[in-house]
C-alpha cells in the first residue's frame, strides 16, 4: 500500500481521513503469470495500481494480437475507454508476470472523486497526464521508422526484452520478428 500512497501524494496531499478511506477502498490482490484482469467486450469496472509484475493490454484484429501497451511497477492500469465511459470496451488485460496489485472498483473510485476535492484533483492529474501521454505518443508513433520506435519503446520502459516476449514487441512496434532481430542486432 505504501507505494500506491506515496504515488498518490506525488500529485495530491494526503489528509488523514483521504489516507484511511484510500486503505479501505483499495484492495491488494495477488495474481498469477497469464490471469486476465479484463476480457473484451467487457465494461472495465476496475482500476489497477502495480507495486510489482507487468501487465500486458492487447486486442485482436483479423484474428491477429496486437499489443497496445505494457504497464510495469508503479502504474495504474485499466482500459481507459471503457473505464472512464463505463461502455464495453476492445482490449485485453494480461499479467506477464506474477503481480501485486492494487485495486479500486469504479463505483468507490467516483466517491473518493466525490468526498476528497484534493483526490478529485489527483483522478484529474492522472486523467490529463493519460491523456497526454496518448495524444503525444499517438501523434508523434505515426511519423517514427521502426528503429525510432524501438527506441521510443526502449527510452519508457528500458528492460523491456527482458520481461517481454519478442513478438509481443514486434506486435506494439507494428513489425515482424525479423525486422526486430534486424534493429536489435544494429544496436
Amino acid at each position: 500500500m505504501q507505494s500506491l500512497l506515496q504515488y498518490i501524494s506525488t500529485r495530491c496531499f494526503i489528509d488523514p481521513k483521504l489516507r484511511e478511506r484510500i486503505e479501505d477502498y483499495f484492495n491488494r490482490t495477488e495474481i498469477r503469470k497469464g490471469d486476465i484482469l479484463l476480457n473484451h467486450n467487457k465494461i472495465a469496472g476496475k482500476l489497477w495500481f502495480i507495486e510489482t509484475g507487468l501487465i500486458h493490454n492487447y486486442y485482436y484484429h483479423d484474428g491477429k494480437q496486437i499489443s497496445s501497451w505494457f504497464y510495469p511497477e508503479n502504474q495504474f492500469v485499466t482500459s481507459w475507454y471503457s473505464f472512464y465511459l463505463q461502455k464495453p470496451g476492445f482490449e485485453i488485460i494480461e499479467s506477464l508476470e506474477d503481480s501485486v496489485l492494487y485495486t479500486i472498483n469504479y463505483q468507490n473510485y467516483q466517491k473518493l472523486i466525490a468526498d476528497f476535492p484534493a483526490f478529485g484533483n489527483f483522478a484529474r492529474l492522472l486523467a490529463e497526464d493519460m491523456l497526454a501521454f496518448l495524444d503525444y505518443f499517438s501523434k508523434s508513433w505515426s511519423f517514427l521508422s521502426a528503429s525510432e520506435k524501438y527506441q521510443l519503446l526502449q527510452d519508457y520502459f528500458p528492460n523491456i526484452e527482458q520481461r517481454v516476449k519478442l513478438g509481443q514487441i514486434a506486435s506494439f512496434l507494428g513489425i515482424s520478428q525479423e525486422t526486430l532481430s534486424r534493429i536489435r542486432s544494429k544496436k
